[in-house]
């Protein structure tokens, strides 16, 4: 029994040797990608994956990937699903938002809120590259992983001692809508003793009403910084007292030693050691885990809602995409660097929902979403990293046309409004199409006057209906996503 034992455990060492070699190999040859997808909620991440993976795998049977160089000269073969690396984290549930989109009626899948990954096979025929002379036909690997963008605004708090995030967290609260709204709750912080004992259930309490102001900024006043970003998508961390912290209001009143010297189990003492287990167990964890495996990132922007919401909303949204980008790790990814530290070397940026407006919005689209990121672009550009910017639709969900509007063509969309759109019940019928101009997207960042006569009248819509599971979903570009992500390891 013994020996059976060994025998089994040293068949499971080779095991791991061999797959261990295998992707060593394929990274040698570069047969190997980790695509990161991020963006913040309600960006359309699920819908994004759920479309590029139907994409892939349904490719030959519905519209044809024309941009996409495999596809156009004829390497692409096929593509699967196969088992993914790591057991331990969530497989992307693929069928059940597949399901979603194609249900009578269809309807928008289910957000993820947590990490997630899934793997597929691409099997292609090489063409330009030194594998042609070894085989007819290659696999390349793709990983993919989908996390929450709100996770990445935690990422600056690894440089933050507790007393500089309060400081900064403190200031965001305090001013435009969200002072309003945190009036209540800082009054209470007020009237707290800093060095008194600590009570768990006071600190329980006050972090739920923290945790509330968090889930208030961000669905209802539509600010995109929220920090820290578990506390509105927790995932396995969900009531831990990892997350029972808050910021402290004018700490820096505070004697310096009497702060430094406060005991763990005082208020403050207990507040500055959650801080500090939340950003080594939690957000440096999440950096070594998973931020040093990517080698290509696409990043998506939902730039429409912030412009319906107003300036503040779209100030806070140009604010979190700098804090985003100013946490990777970009570089060139070299034969070594792809071996022992691999990097990101090529960033996509996506305006996503661009079937939400008439077509030739779609520039102004693309400008305005560079014009949010140009500083990090610009650095980005400099550490020779490729950079594109595309206004996508995963899952196209609207039909593009011209009206006639007092004898003048107008360029229209028409789709079925999802029914918290704002749309009046009395004007629409749920279920019912609506033919409508959105308005015009600007091209630079909006000044004052754009915000005073701001007629910009973003709607959502459901997905369309009669899609089919087993043939590729509508989309706006996503095979210029592919070519951009992807054609280059398959020539």
């Amino acid at each position: 029994m013994a020996l059976l034992s060994k025998s089994i455990f040293k068949k499971r060492g080779l095991d791991k040797l061999k797959l261990k070699a295998s992707e060593l190999l394929n990274r040698t040859i570069d047969q190997h990608v980790t695509l990161a997808v991020t963006g913040l909620s309600r960006s359309g991440k699920t819908a994004f994956i759920t479309s590029l993976v139907n994409q892939l795998i349904n490719e030959g049977n519905g519209a044809k990937l024309s941009f996409f160089d495999p596809v156009h000269h004829g390497n692409f073969i096929a593509a699967k699903r196969v088992p993914q690396k790591h057991f331990h984290v969530p497989r992307f549930d693929y069928d059940s938002a597949i399901s979603a989109l194609t249900s009578e009626p269809a309807t928008w899948p289910e957000p993820t809120h947590g990490i997630s990954e899934l793997r597929l096979a691409i099997r292609y025929q090489p063409k330009n590259s030194l594998l042609k002379y070894a085989t007819d036909m290659a696999t390349l690997t793709l990983d993919i992983t989908d996390y929450p963008g709100e996770w990445l605004l935690d990422l600056p708090m690894l440089k933050q001692t507790y007393q500089e995030w309060s400081k900064q967290t403190h200031s965001l609260m305090t001013s435009g809508s969200r002072a309003e709204h945190s009036k209540c709750f800082l009054t209470k912080l007020e009237k707290l003793d800093p060095f008194a004992c600590a009570s768990e259930e006071l600190l329980a309490e006050l972090a739920e009403e923290y945790t509330a102001l968090l889930h208030c900024f961000r669905h209802e006043l539509g600010l995109s910084v929220i920090q820290p970003g578990r506390f509105i998508l927790p995932g396995d961390l969900a009531g831990a007292p990892i997350l029972e912290f808050f910021p402290f209001p004018d700490l820096a009143s505070l004697d310096g030693n009497e702060y430094q010297n406060a005991p763990d189990d005082s208020l403050i003492g207990m507040l500055r050691s959650r801080y500090l287990e939340y950003k080594e167990q939690v957000v440096r964890e999440f950096y070594r885990e998973h931020f040093l495996r990517f080698d290509r990132q696409i990043v998506l922007a939902d730039c429409l809602k912030p412009l319906n919401k107003g300036k503040e909303s779209f100030a806070d949204l140009e604010l979190a995409m700098t804090m985003i980008l100013e946490s990777y790790n970009y570089g060139k990814s070299g034969l070594f660097s792809r071996l022992f530290s691999p990097k990101i070397d090529k960033l996509l940026f996506g305006a996503t929902k661009a079937d939400h407006v008439t077509p030739e919005q779609h520039a102004p689209m693309v400008a305005l979403l560079n014009q949010l990121i140009h500083q990090n672009k610009q650095q980005l550009n400099y550490d020779a990293v490729e950079v594109k910017t595309l206004a996508i639709a995963s899952v196209k969900a609207t039909n593009s046309g011209v009206s006639k509007h007092k004898g003048k063509d107008v360029p229209v969309i028409q789709g079925q409004p999802l029914n918290h759109s704002g749309i009046d019940s009395k004007e629409n019928v749920f279920g019912q199409k609506i033919t409508v101009f959105p308005g015009a997207v600007p091209r630079l960042l909006p000044k004052e006057e754009y915000w005073q006569s701001n007629n910009f009248n973003f709607i959502e819509f459901a997905p369309l209906s009669g899609l089919n599971k087993h043939e590729c979903l509508p989309h706006v570009r996503m095979d210029q996503v592919l070519q951009f992500l992807l054609a280059d390891k398959m020539i």
